[in-house]
C-alpha cells in the first residue's frame, strides 16, 4: 500500500499518542539542533500534544547559526522551545576529568575530540531527561533509518531516548517530510552535521553518504567498497542497539 506522506505523518503523530497514553506520561520533549531530523520531530511532536511537547536547545560550544536555525524551527512549528547553554558546564566536566586523569600520567590527547564530542551529546541527553523527569514528558529522539542501522549516533547521548518516531525513515523521506511540514529552508540547505566540532558533517565521519545507506536499506545495489563499510559500521555499532551485557544466571 502506498500511502501518501500526509497519511504516515498522522499515523507517526497517533504513534506518538499512543507511546505517552501507554506510559502514562503527559506529553513530549524533544531537543532541536536545527538540523532537518531533530526539525521534523519537532513537528511532529507539536502535531500530536500541541499544548504538553516543548523543544530543548541546547548550544554547547556550537555555531551561533545553530542555535538561531534551531529557534526559526521551533517558531516554524509554533512549538514552545526553551535554550539551556551547556558551554560552561561542559567545559567544567571536561577539564575536571582530563586534568585528573593527566595528573595520574594518562595520555588524554589521543582521544579528546572523541571525549570532548560525546560528553557534548550526554549533556544535551541529561537535560533532556531533568525536563522529562520535571514536566513527566517522554524523550524523543531524532535519529533516522540510516544512523539506527549504521549506530551513527553517541551512545547514553542521542542515542538516549524513550522513542524514536523517524527510526525507520530513510534519510531522503526526511527532506520530503520537511518539505511537506514547512520546515524552514536555512535547515533544509545545511549539511547534515551532528555539530560535534567546527566544520563536522555527518557524510565526512561515515565515509559515505546517506544516499548510499538508504540505497542498500533498500535493497539497491551500491558499491562494493561502500557496501563493506557501511556493513562494517553496522557490525561493530551492535552494542549501541542492545542493553548492555550480562553474565549468565547462576544456577
Amino acid at each position: 500500500m502506498n500511502r501518501s506522506i500526509e497519511e504516515k505523518i498522522d499515523l507517526v503523530v497517533n504513534w506518538l499518542r499512543e507511546q505517552v497514553e501507554n506510559s502514562g506520561t503527559k506529553g513530549l520533549v524533544v531537543g532541536l539542533s536545527g538540523g532537518v531530523d531533530s526539525s521534523v520531530v519537532g513537528f511532529l511532536v507539536k502535531k500530536a500534544f500541541p499544548e504538553n511537547s516543548i523543544g530543548v536547545i541546547m548550544p554547547c560550544k556550537s555555531s551561533e547559526k545553530d542555535k538561531n536555525d534551531a529557534i526559526q524551527v521551533a517558531k516554524a512549528a509554533d512549538l514552545k522551545h526553551i535554550v539551556v547553554d551547556l558551554t560552561e558546564e561542559q567545559d567544567n566536566i571536561l577539564e575536571k576529568v582530563l586534568g585528573e586523569l593527566t595528573s595520574q600520567q594518562y595520555d588524554v590527547n589521543k582521544n579528546k575530540r572523541l571525549a570532548d564530542a560525546n560528553l557534548r551529546a550526554r549533556m544535551r541527553m541529561s537535560t533532556l531527561y531533568t525536563i522529562a523527569n520535571s514536566l513527566n514528558y517522554l524523550v524523543v529522539g531524532t535519529d533516522n533509518a540510516a544512523e539506527v542501522y549504521t549506530g551513527y549516533f553517541t551512545k547514553y547521548g542521542d542515542g538516549g531516548v524513550d522513542i524514536i518516531p523517524i527510526a525507520n525513515l530513510p534519510k531522503r523521506e526526511v527532506y520530503k517530510w520537511a518539505r511537506h511540514l514547512n520546515v524552514p529552508q536555512s535547515t533544509l540547505d545545511r549539511s547534515p552535521s551532528a555539530g560535534l566540532w567546527e566544520g563536522q558533517t555527518d557524510e565526512d565521519e561515515m565515509g559515505t553518504t546517506y544516499n548510499m545507506i538508504d540505497d542498500l536499506l533498500e535493497g539497491k545495489e551500491i558499491p562494493e567498497e561502500d557496501k563493506q563499510l557501511i556493513e562494517r559500521l553496522h557490525k561493530s555499532t551492535e552494542h549501541k542497539r542492545k542493553m548492555p551485557p550480562a553474565p549468565p544466571k547462576f544456577d
